[in-house]
């Protein structure tokens, strides 16, 4: 018998600020596998901000949404029904099939994951690409060595709270910055970052002087905008910038820093970078995560919506100053 499933598709281009009216829901029957196939029904699916960039048109590294056609994303589902001896019935898997309730696809396109070492939606947080983003960035990208100072922004969000607990556990000296006293409570509270500050409170540059009088080795950018354009003036000589994202200009452009001069006479290092040429580092990156967050030096702070229909709205929010979220957005889809 078919089964039946839910999902949702781009409707059309944004202009701007995308809104609902972007979106669109379908209701699909899947057949059953065939050989060499796996029918998965998702038990929870992630959104991130990066798939803003995926509703435009144009070249990008990474294909865009097609109008009319399901979106995709990180999702973690069971097998329900198996043509392949590697993945029985009941195994816990990986996949990119978010934003729909079920799917079919050759066994090769998931990734078992062990549902022992944690919860299965800890695959798309700390121990998924969101940990592993701000693991590659901290150590690959800017080179954070034990004792440096470091800003990060976004800092309550997926990657950012990743990015702060894994500079602490090095013995860094963490600055971070959110969007409401909530979130900054989570981070002096539960993350025990070294100095947190609300960027809408008064000058970001006036926050970072306080908390770092002789200055930052280090920036994480998870925002660009202000925040790029303070932390170039309290870097110090041959900082180091890991520029992950700039959700301060996702829906409108944002101008770019007056004082990037700095980075000449600073010989200030900038380097954005793409978390998927880096999925070679997932075995090394896990060999410390997976024991930090097993002895609670990690913690794995998730913001729940409940179903598919919720999806939207959970993704719109996350593009917006002060998003709700705290930690990583998950979409739960079934039990």
């Amino acid at each position: 018998m078919p089964t039946r499933s839910r999902e949702v598709r781009l409707a059309s281009r944004p202009h701007g600020e995308p809104t609902l009216d972007n979106f669109s829901f379908a209701t699909v029957y899947l057949p059953d596998p065939v050989p060499g196939e796996v029918l998965v029904r998702n038990l929870c699916m992630s959104v991130d901000p990066y798939m803003r960039g995926r509703m435009n048109e144009g070249k990008s590294y990474v294909p865009p949404f097609e109008v009319g056609k399901t979106l995709e994303g990180g999702a973690i589902g069971r097998v329900i029904s198996s043509q392949d001896a590697s993945l029985p019935e009941g195994t816990i898997v990986q996949s990119i099939y978010g934003w729909r309730e079920a799917f079919i696809a050759p066994a090769s396109k998931v990734q078992i994951v062990d549902a022992k070492v944690a919860t299965p939606s800890t695959y798309l947080g700390i121990l998924g690409v969101t940990g592993l983003t701000a693991w590659v960035g901290l150590f690959r990208i800017a080179n954070l060595k034990q004792g440096e100072t470091i800003f990060i922004s976004g800092a309550a969000g997926a990657v950012g709270s990743a990015a702060c607990q894994l500079a602490k556990l090095h013995g860094c000296h963490v600055i971070a910055s959110a969007g409401s006293a909530e979130k900054i409570a989570y981070l002096q509270n539960e993350l025990k970052v070294d100095y947190a500050f609300n960027y809408r409170d008064g000058e970001p540059l006036d926050h970072l002087k306080k908390a770092a009088p002789e200055g930052i080795h280090v920036f994480f950018d998870n925002t660009g905008g202000p925040q790029l354009e303070a932390a170039l003036s309290i870097l110090r000589p041959f900082g180091r910038v890991a520029m992950c994202g700039g959700v301060a200009g996702y829906n409108t452009p944002v101008p770019g820093p007056r004082n990037l001069i700095l980075v000449v006479s600073k010989r200030l290092r900038l380097e954005g970078f793409i978390i998927s040429d880096y999925f070679k580092e997932l075995p090394a990156f896990r060999a410390e995560t997976i024991p930090a967050l097993q002895s609670g030096k990690l913690s794995n702070r998730e913001t729940f919506v409940d179903g598919l229909d919720a999806a939207p709205a959970a993704f719109l929010d996350l593009l917006h100053s002060g998003a709700h979220n705290i930690g990583k957005m998950i979409v739960k889809l079934s039990d």
